[in-house]
């Protein structure tokens, strides 16, 4: 992608109301446009990344099975109102009537929704289990949305929802789950605890959080100095873990998962039953697990940036490399766009997604300056200096060395 071309425009300026890291860099870098309070357009670096994101996720989640599906955002308030929940849950419903004087919600969740299409389908228990799993468009009702990415009231997210026959098949798949999201976290590199949460409105007999460690954290957790086992500060205010007696520190967290054992809890009040060997009617078991995309992506810039800008880990940031053609006053300028052009070729040629800074007229401060935001992992910088090499430098490091374009590609 020649930056010349791409859609974006950085803001050298600190912005006021962005309170959070992650609100600051991703406003500055362009990643991302505030429309209205908690409601934001991902711009094509903010794209790129959320993309990567959805795909990590795609892949750990059809490893253990799950079938992609996409559920209407549109539902309607006669499912609602079959589990109790069109005028208890928290936050409120976005409510509105149509044309037809219909009374309709957008989707903040999915239960009442994925547990009516599996049981006009599902009626016998070799049906079972099945595993479905969306990333679409949320809208929540927040009082305050705030943080930028990290609470706001339109999102992307993955919700999974599983379906059994028994208690133990529930359980076993539960597990699953875990290992995919603690694989999701270690593909976005992020540290993370997991702690017993309360299930809040979503509901079901146990609910796990997996938590990112971060100063901007709403949620304190209580995490164990010996064992790194944790616990949310809502389900007791011990002062040492019962499993290994050592000491526990509160610390700021931000939520990125949360897994639940819902078990009947929506198929009794829906009536979604199966039929079992002896032919008699049982309640179907569930689970339910989800993931805010967005929310995510923010996590990983308060994790992970210093004072000039965000450091992306590999696998989610918006190209592979940055490469800076440095036009100096005194050089050949034309000489330098053909070494770039050259480089540009032969990286995006061996399969390197690369955004080529091709601009003319900017300085090479600035262009550092705006490489350092967008924190792309790899900048390649070609100029006078550099001659018939190329200067490599990793985002997370300050190191530079001169290597030739063959010793690059061995690098990559």
């Amino acid at each position: 992608m020649l930056q010349s071309q791409l859609f974006a425009k950085t803001k050298k300026e600190h912005i006021a109301e962005a309170e959070t890291i992650s609100h600051q860099l991703l406003l500055r870098g362009d990643f991302i446009n505030q429309e209205l309070s908690g409601v934001y357009s991902f711009l094509p670096l903010g794209w790129r990344v959320h993309r990567k994101i959805e795909n990590i996720i795609r892949q750990e989640l059809n490893k253990i099975n799950a079938q992609e599906i996409s559920m209407s955002v549109l539902q309607p308030r006669n499912l609602w109102q079959e589990t109790g929940r069109w005028d208890t849950i928290d936050p409120p419903l976005f409510k509105f009537k149509d044309r037809h004087h219909k009374e309709l919600a957008l989707g903040p969740t999915h239960e009442e929704m994925i547990t009516d299409l599996v049981r006009k389908r599902l009626r016998s228990y070799q049906d079972f289990p099945l595993y479905l799993y969306q990333i679409q468009d949320k809208f929540r009702n927040e009082m305050r949305a705030t943080n930028g990415l990290l609470r706001t009231r339109e999102f992307f997210m993955m919700d999974l929802y599983s379906f059994h026959t028994t208690k133990a098949d529930l359980n076993d798949y539960y597990k699953k789950v875990i290992g995919a999201y603690q694989n999701i976290c270690q593909r976005c590199g992020l540290e993370f605890v997991m702690t017993e949460a309360s299930s809040g409105t979503i509901g079901g007999s146990e609910s796990c959080e997996f938590m990112a460690i971060a100063d901007s954290g709403e949620d304190r957790i209580l995490v164990c100095e010996k064992c790194q086992l944790a616990m949310n500060t809502e389900l007791g205010e011990a002062k040492t873990c019962k499993h290994c007696d050592a000491k526990l520190t509160e610390k700021r967290s931000i939520e990125i998962g949360h897994v639940f054992k819902l078990g009947t809890k929506y198929s009794t009040v829906m009536n979604a039953v199966f039929a079992d060997e002896k032919g008699e009617a049982q309640l179907i078991e569930m689970g339910c697990y989800g993931i805010g995309l967005g929310r995510l992506m923010a996590t990983v810039v308060e994790a992970s940036h210093d004072d000039r800008g965000i450091i992306w880990p590999k696998e989610i940031a918006p190209f592979d490399a940055h490469l800076l053609a440095l036009f100096g006053k005194n050089s050949d300028s034309l000489d330098i766009k053909q070494k770039c052009d050259t480089v540009y070729q032969e990286l995006q040629e061996a399969g390197i997604d690369v955004l080529y800074d091709d601009r003319q007229n900017i300085s090479a401060g600035a262009k550092f300056a705006e490489a350092d935001l967008i924190g792309i992992p790899v900048r390649l910088v070609v100029s006078e200096k550099t001659g018939d090499r190329i200067e490599f430098k990793k985002r997370d490091q300050q190191k530079t060395e001169l290597i030739t374009i063959n010793e690059l590609m061995k690098k990559f």
